[in-house]
């Protein structure tokens, strides 16, 4: 992770917790990178708990897609605490900036294309997965342009993964109104839409700034 003041903006991060838990990691030897690197391990866990469930019944169901929520937070724990490391404390390394970026994109590939795959829909996965890479690829493609970083919504990367954990949880108890991975399929279609318009209104947002910055 790199020490950039160009951050998306967290309520959580100064939250006391948070600042305890980092000060805590930051003064272990583990690096802001191998934090990052974990999140790549929950985004696959998530994506194979979420293909799983989607293809099972009963306790077993109800685990893997509880599973699968959990997978979902830790990642978003993950990309908070790799920051703050690396910038509170102090740990910034050369190669930070790929591990910032490559991280995250694998880990919404892996959860979309998990989900996809575990309602029987892989194409409505794959969408959602390349709609939600790009968005990041627009907000990195803004700062190439020495731009500001957009992290805008309305489908931004912790709007997803919420919209993925409710869905997870919602979709393990669907038993109670005889449903089968209905709510997983709308999650889906929620976040492929929601990520498309999100890389559309960056889209737009960087060339109205770059049209305003030429005199």
């Amino acid at each position: 992770m790199m020490n950039t003041g160009d951050r998306r903006p967290l309520a959580s991060r100064d939250t006391r917790w948070a600042q305890a838990t980092a000060r805590r990691l930051a003064a272990l030897s583990v690096t802001p990178n191998q934090i990052s690197q974990a999140s790549i391990l929950a985004g696959a866990l998530a994506g194979t708990a979420f293909w799983l469930g989607g293809q099972s019944d009963g306790m077993v169901r109800l685990l893997l897609l509880l599973g699968a929520a959990l997978f979902c937070q830790l990642r978003l724990l993950c990309n908070l605490f790799d920051g703050m490391v690396a910038v509170e404390g102090g740990k910034a390394s050369a190669d930070g900036p790929f591990w910032n970026e490559f991280p995250d994109r694998s880990a919404d590939i892996a959860i979309m294309v998990g989900i996809g795959y575990g309602i029987a829909m892989p194409g409505l996965g794959w969408a959602a997965a390349c709609f939600s890479v790009l968005t990041a690829y627009v907000r990195e493609l803004g700062r190439a342009n020495e731009g500001p970083s957009d992290f805008s919504g309305p489908m931004a990367k912790q709007h997803r993964m919420a919209v993925a954990t409710i869905a997870a949880l919602l979709t393990s108890v669907e038993f109670l109104w005889n449903g089968r991975n209905e709510v997983l399929m709308l999650a889906l279609a929620i976040i492929a839409i929601g990520s498309a318009a999100t890389a559309l209104r960056r889209a737009w947002r960087q060339v109205r700034w770059l049209k305003a910055r030429r005199p």
